[in-house]
């Protein structure tokens, strides 16, 4: 995480990337296994699944847990930060949706 000239944008830059925020929201709902994030994020390839969490687990934000298991099983959290972003990731999900509703209803 690297701070920015203004606030606003360290937390855009953060949370920046294919799905990052989804992924976030998906994990507030419960700790995920990577199998299980597959699933939810089915327009996003496994590569770039696999580079989100890296991303958003060195940020601080989400945590990895590998259980010594054969096969290996290993789940995701959210950290307390993570946690504390969730209001406001919330609220952009709401912005989304008024938007693509300003989007559709101009297309009328």
């Amino acid at each position: 995480m690297k701070k920015s000239y203004c606030p606003i944008d360290t937390f855009i830059n953060v949370v920046k990337g294919k799905r990052k925020g989804t992924i976030v929201l998906h994990l507030f709902q419960g700790d995920k296994r990577y199998s299980e994030l597959v699933k939810l994020l089915p327009d996003i390839s496994e590569r770039m699944l696999t580079k989100q969490l890296k991303e958003l687990e060195s940020d601080g934000l989400i945590r990895r847990t590998v259980y010594p298991e054969v096969p290996p099983k290993v789940e995701y959290s959210l950290t307390d930060l993570g946690k504390e972003i969730h209001p406001i990731l919330k609220g952009m999900y709401k912005g989304g949706i008024l938007f693509e509703k300003s989007m559709d209803e101009s297309h009328l």
